[in-house]
């Protein structure tokens, strides 16, 4: 059977939330046996964490790769940097830019290169909109090999964070004009009408933690991923080798 891979932004939605954590906590596991404590202890905790996870799906900032009813990656983008991520960071932080959060792809999708199609997708797409000259993530700080990943794609260092506590403290960039198109897309995209942004997003998404609702915890996700790797089952899809490559996360 042959599915399309489609990009859709994600509805602020109970269901939504659990896939997201359910590709972070995937995410996490896979990491830890590469030797990397990379989201193994929520950022600064699990409450503060899953409001983050919760505003990017309210103020439509984040967006879900699926395969049929799997989603098999995400990104969460901002208009604008965190100050307290990016106030020192070796680059001009008024450029206009495009910041992204949350980039997972799920490891069975690894070495087929959406993780990368994804990136430059939110980056030509916030140059369309708003002039964006730059795509923007940090990264992992101790991840050195996920470091190498941006580098080969592109990316040049760009400072660390001030707060040696912040995980994901080392900055990387890329300019907008090294993205070229995809000849072969690996996943089918909005209509240009589609803003990246959901309508009234902010250009800071602050976080108000009192906000965040009963929502499902980490470990009420074991069911759901179960039952959806076994829907995945045989897929096969146009241009994309599945493998058990690296999955692709950034950010805290």
């Amino acid at each position: 059977m042959t599915y399309t891979l489609r990009v859709a932004r994600a509805e602020a939605t109970d269901d939504n939330l659990k896939t997201i954590l359910r590709l972070i906590g995937d995410a996490r596991e896979w990491l830890a046996d590469k030797g990397t404590n990379q989201w193994w202890k929520p950022w600064p905790d699990r409450e503060k964490r899953d409001a983050r996870v919760w505003r990017g799906l309210e103020v439509g900032a984040t967006w879900i790769v699926w395969a049929e009813e799997r989603a098999v990656a995400t990104v969460t983008v901002a208009k604008s940097p965190n100050p307290d991520v990016w106030r020192d960071a070796a680059c001009i932080v008024d450029d206009p830019a495009i910041y992204a959060h949350r980039l997972i792809i799920d490891r069975q999708f690894g070495g087929a290169g959406l993780g990368a199609q994804l990136i430059d997708w939110t980056g030509l797409r916030a140059h369309q909109e708003y002039g964006a000259k730059w795509i923007r993530i940090d990264v992992w700080t101790s991840n050195e090999l996920l470091h190498e990943y941006y580098r080969n794609r592109g990316f040049e260092p760009c400072g660390m964070a001030p707060d040696p506590r912040y995980p994901s403290g080392k900055l990387f960039q890329k300019p907008v004009s090294e993205i070229f198109e995809p000849v072969c897309p690996l996943f089918t995209r909005p209509e240009p009408a589609v803003s990246l942004f959901g309508r009234g997003t902010p250009s800071q998404m602050h976080v108000d933690p009192a906000r965040y609702r009963d929502r499902p915890a980490e470990e009420d996700e074991s069911l759901a991923l179960r039952s959806s790797q076994e829907a995945l089952g045989s897929l096969v899809l146009p241009k994309v080798v599945l493998a058990g490559g690296p999955t692709v996360p950034v950010g805290a």
